[in-house]
């Protein structure tokens, strides 16, 4: 082993320089298999110069170039990415050129991505495109994946395993070289030459392939970590080999992480033995050493990802870089730990549950969190991604505090921060996730199937060294790419089997281009403008202040706006329906117009692009149209004259006046022809329109009421009704001069400040002129006035309420209120064409003036007393209600105050005003009054009942008002009743319950007093009953009257009552011959043959009219009616029967069937024949039913024994008799089935019960389910075994602790502790035990009493719960104590004199027929 690891040494010195592959590889790409002597890179020049002479262009087909292009300008070509991937020379890709013995594998998903076909398809568009566009930009470096192929195929350099990025691009390969390419330029011209081949495949042979690379700060190191364990760091300005590590950590375990801290002299290491190592690099006299430390030892847990805290140049004073932070995941969780100033665990965090096969992934940035900015650990294992922002304090102590955490739907394998916002996450079906942290919005999902990612497997699983590590380990490894995912600057390369590609940002312009090209016009624009208001997420090149910003940013939109115009107006439908270019328009236009006016733009909307659509009709009618919501919402207000002009036109060919006048009051008209606009409006009714042009185009006020009043003072002055049009001209006059009488603009907005007073002033001397500008010479004064009076008395006067409320109280608006006050006197009182609720309207509208504490205002008080007279005129009986209602709202507005009070309730109760005489009684608190008020007014006659409970109920009424509100009704208590009898009962039940007797008492009325009673005591009124306390010669006296007034309710009324007397009620029932209610009664008391009797002598009487034989008489009762007596009749005899013993029943069913039969023995009657059939019937109805309890010989001796049938043959009784026997088989039959099937069902539970008793008990466990020991590690002689045929075990002193053990008659009952714990609320089942000392077990003695052992007691326990129900042996039991007797069928049997305590007439019986289940055996 010693000489091995010198051979290896000498092989690899650095002072012989590196064995670089740049010499060598550029000879076999120029000659054949042929070897060459090693050449210097000058010699290389001379001899490439040299064969270039040899090749002949002619021979080749190669055609002349002038000026030949470079290897570095063919290699930094950019990418079109309209075309699909297609690689320079796939030769040099062949598979069979590929090292069949590398180490590495491409992923399942990366299995088919080397097809030609897969990797010419388009890419689909992201359902978050037209929201974000596309984010990332993914590009093959053709330079570096060409030179990548070509080493393996020329010189065996084997696949790629690891790549590293920084200023260089490092890669390793399978052979144990490292590939280094050159810098970048810029972000879209990489250099992407060949710098340097480290290593050698000799090494690679001994060492295997290149498993972890990384690069230091300034890009002078490289650290290499191989396969097989060794370490290696080259000098990358010289290429030569600084150090050969191969003690650093323990021998035969693979190098799955290596990485360089800020610190040059301090790197981190990670083997597949889950150890962490620190190498610290040390040149001590020349010579340079590495000291290794372990930081986490495997044994403790495998750790397999590493991340030391890297900070940028400008963040290398941060004060949490002094720690040299390093995070570490291992399977079960993350660290955090500090190298200096010494070692400190600072944070440990668990994963919880997850995958086992998912990937811990690591990853730190720097974040600025409100203020400051501070390093963020994401860490994830699964689909939950972790955020920990670290911080350290004034003390010099670190904090981790928890971030919002991001749920994902997809398992991850890598986690990359591209900067501070945005996340680029890659899951297990390589697909890469674009994310924005803060809002956790997923940007972009773009699929690199087609990348052939290398995966880390074969190092995970150490195959290299024998393959000896964890399983664990080695199901993490099967996702593990560590080493192939790389990001520096802004930019993530991407390692496959054979390219490398790299991932960035677009630039806003990128952004915005790229969807241009996909002639996703809307979707740029809305893109754009997220830029323009900083909603944007991921952006990148946009700088400066936000003004700058905007602009920059609104100049790119401009552009775009006019390419949107011109590919609209060029794209629009030539052939087709005027339908489809307008719908074409209508998608198209607003946009154009939405964005020119959110950049506020209006000289390129109204001029560049309205030109560009004037040139089409229809394009230009949609863009005026979409013009109107900008308009109404007030966001368009500089529109060109031109444009206005147009606008109206258009909306006025296309007859939508309504949207025309809609704008016109939107818009500032002074550059119009003023006339001609109002013109217009006039002729298509457009009256707001009109209002507004004449208001804010000439400030002229009041032209535009002349002009609504000539429209509608004609029609109303010759009192003809107004049709539609002029009431809506008469509402929006109401409407403007409120408006300008407020100081408002109509139809919105508001009058400037300045002119306010002098539209007041032009208004109100409009209004109260004494006569119009062209009047004629019979008009009446002040026609406006007059006009507005007759059109809305009531909305006039509000508009001058209004108007009165917002006048100060000077000289000038003092003097129009009363001017104004003394014109509407005039103009309606002496003038006799106004209502009263006009008149009414008048002077309930002056009251509310006069009653205001600041009141100026003089009206004449025999003005009001005209007034009054006026409404309650007593000659005048038209519009009652209305003169009424006017009055009331007269004396609520104050003007009671201009009344005499008692003239003006005189005047009221004479024109029956009620409701005036109720307010004034109100006033007075003459509440008993207005009990005669409600009476009397036939409106609210049952308005009373809510009154007098009111003010009997309501607290606030004094005892003497009460007191007079209770007579006042007890006087009018048949008024009352009159008015609604159940309100009346139930005022009468809550209010006067002691008084309900003294009540009828004075009741005269027998059939108001029925009525009373009805609703007093009838539950189903729903009067509560438990209010009364009666005495039962109440009830009897309203049972009486029932029966007089509703006989037919009588039972039904008996069977809700409770309080009457039995012996006063049948008197009264049998003196109105009420039987069936008698028969009731007499059940009721206990008389069943009373009651039976009763019955049977009404049947009997309708019987007997039936079969009476008069041949004169055509009247016949009702056969139904019969029929129906019959069967109630029937239904006594069954309630009673059970009952009763065998003579009482004879005594019921044996009259009644006389009672049938014997109508049939009159065989004269020529009626008879006529209902024979149908006696008979009846006669077989009373026969099946006294089968049941009567026997059947008694009965067939009392047929047999009847002349109708004993006289005959026996065949005309033949139906009867097997009709009877028939039902006696079926009872019979079913008696012994039920007695068969209960037999067996016995023997079964026997048979099972002895088998539960032998059955042997099988523990689940072998210790105690309480202290969970060993059942035999207890000594004890007192302690034993119980083992329960549930399976649980225990000790018996444990289950006597818990209370589990009852003492029985000397002997121990046990029960189960965790199956009884399970069910605490229910009864306390006993279950059965062996007893066992030692390890034998033992059954329990029984003592001399027949009592069940405690197995036995756990079967019969199971069958009880089995079998919720009458026992089997209760049953056999009942049926065999019966059978011995008389065998009148089953009915008779479980029905008999001792049949009252019967199991079969308990309701809830259930006989169980089916089977019974199997028992486990």
């Amino acid at each position: 082993m010693d000489e091995e690891m010198k051979m290896e040494s000498q092989n690899l010195d650095p002072d012989q320089g590196s064995c670089s592959m740049t010499d060598e590889l550029s000879q076999q790409l120029l000659s054949q298999e042929a070897p060459s002597p090693k050449l210097s890179v000058t010699e290389l020049s001379k001899e490439l110069d040299s064969k270039s002479d040899l090749i002949d262009d002619k021979e080749f087909d190669i055609p002349q170039v002038d000026t030949p292009p470079t290897l570095e300008s063919i290699l930094n070509e950019t990418d079109d990415e309209e075309e699909p991937f297609v690689l320079e020379d796939p030769c040099l890709l062949n598979v069979d050129n590929i090292d069949t013995h590398s180490y590495d594998t491409s992923s399942v998903a990366s299995s088919d991505s080397g097809d030609r076909t897969h990797l010419k398809r388009k890419k689909k568009l992201h359902d978050s495109f037209s929201v974000h566009g596309s984010v990332i930009r993914l590009l093959l470096l053709k330079g570096i994946s060409a030179q990548v192929a070509s080493a393996a195929a020329k010189v065996d350099a084997g696949t790629p395993t690891a790549i590293a990025a920084s200023s260089l691009i490092a890669v390793g390969t399978s052979r144990g070289l490292a590939l280094i390419f050159g810098k970048y330029e810029h972000s879209w011209n990489p250099n992407q030459a060949l710098r340097l081949c480290l290593g050698s495949t000799a090494v690679g042979a001994q060492y295997g392939a290149i498993s972890a690379l990384s690069i230091n700060n300034d890009c002078s190191r490289l650290l290499c970590g191989f396969a097989k364990g060794e370490i290696t760091m080259w000098d990358l300005a010289s290429g030569k080999l600084l150090r050969s590590i191969t003690d650093a950590h323990p021998p035969g375990t693979a190098i799955l992480h290596i990485k360089f801290t800020d610190d040059p002299t301090l790197a981190i290491c990670n083997d597949s033995g889950g150890s962490v190592f620190e190498l610290s690099f040390k040149r001590v006299m020349g010579v340079r050493t590495c000291e290794s430390r372990c930081l986490f030892s495997g044994s403790k847990g495998e750790v397999c990802c590493i991340e030391p805290l890297h900070a940028k140049t400008e963040l290398r004073d941060h004060p949490i870089t002094q720690y040299s932070l390093l995070a570490m995941a291992s399977l079960t969780k993350i660290l955090v730990i500090g190298l200096k100033p010494s070692l400190k665990v600072w944070m440990t965090f668990p994963y919880g549950r997850m995958d086992p096969s998912s990937v811990p992934l690591l990853a730190w940035h720097f974040v600025a969190v409100q203020t400051s900015v501070n390093p963020v650990l994401a860490f994830c294992r699964g689909d939950v991604v972790h955020f920990l922002l670290v911080k350290r304090d004034e003390s010099g102590a670190i904090h981790v505090t928890k971030q919002k955490q991001l749920h994902l739907h997809y398992d991850l394998i890598n986690f990359t921060w591209i900067n501070s916002r945005t996340v680029v996450l890659l899951d297990s079906v390589e697909k890469l996730h674009v994310i924005d942290r803060q809002t956790q919005e997923e940007l972009e999902t773009v699929e690199i199937s087609e990348v052939q990612l290398v995966y880390n497997s074969s190092h995970f699983k150490s195959l290299a060294t024998g393959g000896n590590v964890s399983q664990a380990l080695a199901l993490v490894g099967e996702k593990a790419c560590y080493q192939s995912i790389s990001n520096c600057g802004g930019q993530i390369f991407y390692l496959g089997t054979k390219s490398v590609h790299v991932m960035t940002l677009r630039s806003w312009r990128e952004r915005i281009d790229h969807l241009l090209k996909q002639e996703c016009l809307s979707e740029a624009l809305a893109l754009a403008w997220s830029f323009h208001e900083g909603k944007a997420k991921a952006v990148v090149g946009l700088s400066g202040d936000e003004h700058k910003r905007k602009a920059v940013v609104a100049d790119r939109m401009v552009e775009i706006l006019i390419q949107y115009t011109d590919r609209t107006m060029k794209k629009c439908p030539d052939q087709g329906k005027i339908q489809v270019m307008e719908q074409y328009f209508q998608d198209m236009v607003p946009v154009i117009v939405d964005y020119c006016l959110l950049l506020q733009r209006m000289d390129l909307l109204f001029s560049q692009m309205y030109d560009k659509m004037s040139e089409n009709s229809v394009a230009k009618g949609v863009f005026l149209e979409c013009l109107e919501p900008y308009i109404l919402s007030d966001k368009l207000v500089g529109i060109t004259a031109q444009i206005m002009k147009d606008l109206l036109l258009h909306f006025q060919d296309k007859n939508l006046m309504a949207n025309m006048e809609a704008c016109i009051v939107h818009m500032d008209i002074t550059s119009l022809d003023i006339q001609q606009v109002v013109l217009m409006c006039w002729e298509n009714h457009l009256y707001d329109a009109m209002i507004y042009v004449y208001n804010s185009g000439m400030n002229d006020f009041i032209t535009p009421m002349e002009k609504l009043f000539k429209v509608i003072a004609p029609s109303l002055a010759a009192g003809k009704s107004l049709s539609d049009e002029q009431v809506i001209m008469g509402n929006k006059l109401l409407v403007y001069i409120s408006c300008s009488l407020a100081g408002r603009a109509y139809p919105l907005g508001n009058i400037p400040e300045d002119l306010v007073p002098l539209v007041k002033n032009q208004v109100f001397e409009f209004l109260i002129r004494l006569h119009s500008a062209e009047a004629p010479i019979d008009e009446e004064v002040y026609p406006y006035v007059r006009t507005l009076l007759h059109f809305d008395t009531r909305e006039f006067l509000n508009v001058l309420a209004l108007t009165f409320e917002d006048f100060k109280n000077d000289k000038q608006a003092v003097e129009y209120q009363q001017r104004i006050v003394d014109i509407l006197l005039k103009v309606m009182v002496e003038n006799s064409d106004f209502t009263p609720s006009q008149v009414g309207c008048l002077f309930t509208f002056l009251a509310r003036q006069l009653a205001k504490p600041n009141n100026t205002l003089f009206v004449n008080r025999t003005l009001f007393d005209q007034v009054l007279e006026f409404l309650c005129s007593p000659d005048d009986d038209s519009r009652h209600s209305e003169r009424q209602q006017v009055l009331l709202e007269l004396l609520q507005a104050g003007g009671i105050v201009q009344f005499e009070e008692s003239r003006l309730i005189q005047m009221a109760e004479k024109a029956e005003f009620y409701q005036i005489c109720e307010f004034m009684y109100e006033r007075e608190h003459c509440y008993d009054k207005i009990i005669d008020c409600y009476l009397r007014d036939p409106l609210r006659k049952e308005e009373v009942f809510g009154y007098i409970h009111n003010i009997l109920s309501i607290p606030g009424y004094s005892t003497e008002e009460k007191q007079s509100v209770w007579q006042k009704a007890m006087k009018h208590i048949e008024e009352l009743l009159s008015v609604s009898p159940s309100k009346a009962a139930d005022m009468i039940s809550v209010h006067f319950s002691d008084q309900i007797e003294q009540i009828i008492q004075t009741l005269q009325d027998q059939h108001w007093l029925f009525q009373f009673l009805k609703n007093l005591l009838d539950p189903r009124e729903g009067v509560n009953q438990d209010l009364l306390q009666l005495s039962p010669s109440v009830t009897e006296q309203f049972i009486e009257l029932l029966c007089q007034y509703e006989p037919d309710q009588v039972l039904e009324t008996l069977q809700f009552l409770e309080v009457y007397r039995l012996e006063e009620t049948i008197q009264v029932v049998q003196k109105y011959q009420l039987h069936e209610a008698s028969s009731y009664l007499l059940e009721k008391k206990g008389d069943i043959h009373g009651a039976f009797l009763v019955m049977l002598e009404w049947l009997q009487s309708k019987l007997l009219t039936l079969t009476h034989d008069n041949e004169k008489s055509t009247e016949f009762p009702s056969l139904k009616n019969i029929e129906l007596t019959l069967a109630k009749t029937i239904a006594l005899c069954q309630r009673n029967s059970h009952n009763l013993n065998q003579q009482q029943r004879e005594a019921l069913w044996f009259p009644l069937l006389e009672a049938m039969m014997s109508p049939q023995r009159l065989s004269n009657s020529t009626v008879l024949s006529l209902y024979s059939d149908f006696l008979k019937n009846l006669t077989m109805q009373v026969l099946n039913n006294m089968a049941s309890f009567i026997a059947l010989p008694l009965i067939l001796q009392r047929i047999l024994q009847d002349p109708v049938y004993g006289r005959g043959k026996l065949g005309e009784i033949q139906g009867l008799v097997l009709g009877m026997l028939d039902s006696f088989n079926y009872e019979q039959t079913l008696l012994e089935t039920t007695t068969n099937l209960l037999n067996r069902d016995l023997h079964w539970s026997l048979r099972n019960l002895r088998a539960s008793m032998a059955r042997g008990l099988n523990p689940k466990q072998d210790y105690c389910c309480i202290c969970l020991q060993q059942y035999k590690r207890r000594q004890e002689s007192a302690d034993q075994i119980i083992v329960f045929s549930c399976g649980h075990l225990y000790h018996s002193l444990c289950l006597l602790s818990k209370d589990c053990g009852i003492d029985s008659q000397g002997q121990m009952r046990w029960t189960c502790f965790k199956c009884n714990a399970s069910n605490r609320s229910g009864k306390l089942s006993e279950t059965s035990s062996e007893m066992k000392k030692g390890t034998t077990l033992s059954l329990p003695q029984t003592s001399s009493e027949s009592l069940l052992d405690p197995q036995q007691a756990q079967a019969f326990d199971q069958l009880c719960r089995l079998y919720r129900g009458t026992s089997r042996l209760a049953l056999l039991t009942e049926l065999s104590r019966d059978r011995g007797g008389e065998k009148h069928g089953l009915l008779h049997v479980s029905q008999g004199d001792a049949a009252l305590n019967s199991v079969f007439q308990n309701e809830t019986f259930q006989l169980h027929l089916t089977p019974p289940p199997v028992l486990d055996e």
